[in-house]
């Protein structure tokens, strides 16, 4: 059973003026400069994708819902089949996770290249571009579908409390081997005790899971 024991306070939330606007400018100042230095990693994974499956775009985007419930475009790496969100039905009886949320290890849709920016998170790279303008955070919890946040409770759609972030405790803290309802756990979790030190360390973290996995697919 849920443990619904953690209730975030809205009005603590607003009044964290100092951090928001420290982490904003974070967000800016970090986030572009990660652009220009990673821009020949971008242009390889490109290349790649695009010989790996030379008829599909580079990019994918797909409409997310952020902070409040508002709906925004994410950008990604594409990792998976053109066709990718048309398959999905085909394949819900194979979710192999519980709760608001569809993932599956072994899933078809994803190329050859996919399987490798996925597993070192390289896929996730262009959401810096939405952290830049404003949709997304780099720390924050994971920006679900409008498919997804159908199924939420209330207690789950704390979640929509702040804005969604590029990483967060969901990624440090499992990934794929975390259910829904743990995950909704770690980013009330992060709601509740966000920090400039707890966004450090899940970004120090971040990086570490990118050079050794700890369960993306």
């Amino acid at each position: 059973m849920k443990n619904t024991s953690i209730h975030i306070n809205e009005q603590k939330l607003n009044h964290q003026y100092g951090y928001r606007f420290i982490k904003r400018l974070f967000d800016i100042v970090a986030s572009s400069i990660a652009v220009v230095i990673l821009s020949p990693v971008f242009l390889i994974i490109a290349i790649c994708i695009k010989v790996d499956d030379p008829k599909g775009p580079v990019f994918y985007s797909q409409t997310r819902v952020g902070k409040d419930g508002k709906h925004f475009k994410m950008y990604k790496f594409r990792s998976m089949v053109t066709n990718a969100d048309e398959l999905l039905a085909e394949l819900q009886a194979k979710n192999e996770v519980s709760g608001a949320m569809f993932k599956m290890k072994n899933d078809p849709r994803i190329t050859k290249v996919g399987h490798f920016i996925r597993k070192y998170s390289l896929d996730e790279l262009p959401q810096l571009i939405n952290v830049i303008g404003g949709s997304m955070t780099i720390v924050g919890p994971r920006p679900p579908l409008v498919s997804e946040v159908a199924q939420y409770s209330d207690y789950d759609k704390q979640r929509l409390m702040v804005k969604p972030g590029a990483t967060g405790m969901w990624q440090v803290g499992g990934r794929n081997d975390v259910d829904f309802a743990e995950m909704v756990e770690l980013d009330l979790t992060y709601i509740q005790e966000r920090s400039i030190w707890l966004d450090l360390k899940i970004m120090f973290e971040t990086v570490k899971i990118m050079i050794v996995p700890n369960g993306a697919y």
